[in-house]
């Protein structure tokens, strides 16, 4: 499993893009989506809502359970993915591309995101 370098990373198991016009991508990571097994539905923010860091903003339903999604940084939601609600299997196809979740304008970022190498160390027990 390979997590992409340019990519920031909580211990939640969420990626974070850097941000482009204050806006990043958040998806779930290929460790995840892996844990949680197929998934089959997925509730995602509103668009406008705002969200804070590391609390939960939508649900992950697989076949094995049903998983909360948090943010991990604080803003508003200014697009979700529909194509991951329209087909939920992508967040386990292409977790790092077509599978992202939403996109965040940020208006704070915690200090304790991962880099990728700090994630595959944490994510290696």
């Amino acid at each position: 499993m390979s997590n992409p370098q340019q990519l920031r990373y909580s211990k939640e198991h969420e990626w974070l893009s850097a941000a482009e016009d204050g806006v990043s991508t958040v998806g779930i990571t290929e460790f995840a989506a892996n844990a949680l097994g197929d998934v089959v539905y997925a509730q995602l923010p509103e668009v406008g809502s705002t969200v804070a860091a590391g609390e939960s903003c939508g649900e992950l339903e697989s076949t094995k359970s049903v998983s909360d999604l948090y943010s991990p940084v604080t803003g508003e939601i200014t697009e979700v993915n529909e194509d991951v609600v329209n087909d939920p299997s992508l967040v386990n196809s292409a977790p790092f591309e077509g599978g992202w979740l939403f996109k965040v304008r940020v208006t704070e970022e915690p200090a304790d995101l991962l880099s990728a190498d700090e994630y595959t160390a944490e994510t290696a027990g």
